[in-house]
């Protein structure tokens, strides 16, 4: 059996949107992944860690532990042997009270991929491959997020395309959440049971050869 770690936010634990309640693991992109890939003949387990708020590499100024360098490296020590990295951060980096750009994310993300390829792994276990997916683009955000998401959708204008670019030169894997989902239509920010649905399906047909490989 393949171990798949997904790191990432509130996009992937599966909050429901203009609520405090999550979707069950079925249902979230992750979960929907496990199943797609186990359907297709692949014993995979997939480890979520995906915490609401993360951000790539920095700091929230209201909630601790938000940083996602913070102990990534020490998470892939946890869970070794993993034969894939998944990340899907960034939008937590356009919150009202970053002024952050699709660049800056970027490199954030650029930060992580390093820490999962120098974490102190033990002798003779693989260092894992790594899928990086650009979360889709935020809308204007509406409701009780509306104030911390302002002006979200014009910072992370650019951002499939500056994390195509870092993996490109990193030799990662990429994929565009938004080339087949958009964000939530409740809150502009999220994912709404539907594209849970098509995004786990999506990232399963792009893991599956991955897999393939025997990486």
């Amino acid at each position: 059996m393949q171990h798949i770690l997904v790191y990432a936010d509130s996009l992937s634990w599966g909050i429901i949107p203009t609520t405090r309640k999550r979707l069950l693991f079925e249902q979230r992109w992750p979960g929907v992944m496990e199943t797609s890939l186990g359907a297709s003949g692949r014993k995979v387990r997939v480890i979520e860690d995906c915490l609401n708020g993360r951000r790539t590499v920095w700091d929230d100024p209201f909630k601790p532990g938000r940083n996602g360098l913070a102990g990534l490296a020490q998470l892939i020590e946890i869970h070794s042997p993993l034969a894939l990295v998944v990340l899907m951060l960034g939008t937590n980096d356009f919150q009202s009270m970053h002024e952050h750009n699709a660049w800056h994310s970027s490199q954030g993300i650029l930060a992580l991929i390093s820490a999962i390829r120098s974490a102190p792994i033990e002798p003779g276990m693989p260092v894992p491959d790594i899928l990086v997916v650009a979360p889709p683009a935020i809308q204007t955000p509406k409701g009780p997020i509306a104030p911390k998401f302002e002006g979200g959708e014009a910072k992370c204008v650019g951002l499939a395309a500056a994390y195509r670019k870092v993996c490109e030169e990193t030799n990662c894997h990429f994929f565009d959440a938004g080339s087949v989902t958009t964000s939530s239509k409740v809150d502009g920010v999220h994912l709404d049971l539907e594209q849970h649905l098509i995004l786990g399906r999506a990232v399963a047909e792009a893991v599956e050869p991955l897999l393939s490989k025997g990486i």
